[in-house]
């Protein structure tokens, strides 16, 4: 494994009623809160009913930030920011999924930021030498794994850029866990978040080093895990043991504990943020459709990994396959997973026009971390292998 230092800073509270458990004692020392979420569904389910009457309980003044968007945008950080300094919030409560919570973790810093969080932070990497607004996270959607990591992804509509920093500073202080809450989610969105997951889990997975190490053997337990559960959650939304797995295999995922010894590729992940820049397109969807055309790409620059793929996860036994015959079978395994999801395969099903797809992939990010490196030239092929 390679060098590497852990820390998580973040303190989990799992389980079902621990928002009601817990969410009192975790915000005593605020006065006033910043409640963010996203377009409304935690009104209609009664997560927001729950949380509001706690923390009226507490006599906490609440200041909203209702609409947060599906990736969140840097006008939308900067909304937040100016909130939270007009009226002194002391707390941010981030309810609701990734773009909720990343958006948050850009809230906070710039809400104690006098420049311009975009140029400093974003735009390239930063130093964090002051400590941002505290944040507290309510999980209602399983998938980015947001609650337990300091990365924080954001669009910058006016350059055509969504990208992400992880700074440990914009760890949450605590997240709660309730996974009942996720009851509620429609499949269609279970199974683009739960997809996330596996991608973050496959973006790990599939990079040096190649030697048999703990990390690869917690992560293909996971990606079975998530395979699984979200089988058991599409047929019944409402399976405990289904939801709260995928729940923490989300956590697990991006927790950075499966990171560690790693290089990791998340060039999937750079070609699906430029797609999500320019069209706008679910996160979720837009790696259903890139990850088996990218793995088709570069599978024979780390075939004993992906063999390892089709045997440890998908259950592929060899038989009569060749070495190569038995990796592309675990990728046919991926994409028919996909399919049985109802997920989208093509980019236009994503509203990509074939005339941006050259601009998309010039904006692209190069992964070093991958087995096959790409050029500019390679993910447009990629994207045009993808188009329909």
């Amino acid at each position: 494994m390679n060098n590497f230092i852990f820390q998580n800073s973040t303190k989990v509270y799992f389980g079902k009623d621990s928002v009601k458990e817990y969410l009192t004692g975790l915000t005593k020392d605020a006065h006033t809160i910043l409640l963010a979420y996203g377009g409304g569904s935690i009104k209609r389910n009664g997560v927001y009913d729950e949380i509001t009457g706690i923390l009226q309980e507490s006599d906490k003044t609440v200041v909203e930030f209702p609409g947060i968007m599906s990736n969140p945008t840097y006008e939308k950080v900067q909304q937040g920011a100016k909130l939270c300094r007009e009226h002194g919030v002391d707390l941010i409560l981030a309810v609701g999924g990734g773009s909720v919570m990343d958006c948050c973790k850009a809230v906070s810093l710039a809400a104690r930021y006098e420049g311009d969080i975009w140029a400093d932070f974003w735009a390239r990497p930063g130093v964090i030498d002051f400590e941002p607004l505290p944040l507290g996270v309510v999980v209602t959607v399983a998938g980015t794994g947001s609650e337990c990591n300091g990365g924080a992804v954001i669009t910058n509509e006016e350059k055509k850029v969504k990208t992400g920093r992880d700074y440990p500073a914009l760890n949450p202080r605590f997240a709660l866990m309730d996974p009942t809450y996720t009851f509620s989610v429609p499949k269609k969105q279970m199974a683009s978040g739960s997809f996330d997951i596996l991608s973050h889990i496959m973006e790990t997975y599939f990079s040096e080093p190649n030697e048999d190490n703990v990390s690869d053997d917690i992560m293909e337990a996971l990606m079975r895990s998530v395979i699984r559960n979200l089988r058991v959650a599409m047929e019944n939304p409402e399976d405990y043991t289904a939801r709260s797995n995928l729940m923490w295999d989300a956590t697990m995922a991006e927790n950075r504990v499966i990171k560690m010894g790693k290089k990791c590729d998340f060039e999937c992940h750079n070609m699906e943020h430029q797609l999500g820049a320019f069209t706008n397109c679910n996160h979720g969807c837009g790696l259903a459709v890139l990850h088996p055309v990218y793995y088709r790409h570069i599978y024979k620059a780390g075939l004993p990994k992906f063999i390892r793929f089709a045997e440890n996860v998908w259950g592929i036994r060899r038989d009569s396959r060749n070495d190569e015959e038995l990796a592309l079978a675990g990728i046919d395994a991926l994409a028919g997973f996909i399919r049985e999801l109802g997920l989208p395969t093509t980019l236009k099903e994503l509203g990509a026009e074939r005339e941006q797809l050259r601009e998309i992939a010039d904006s692209c990010g190069i992964s070093q971390g991958s087995y096959k490196p790409m050029t500019h030239e390679e993910i447009l092929e990629i994207f045009q292998e993808c188009y329909e």
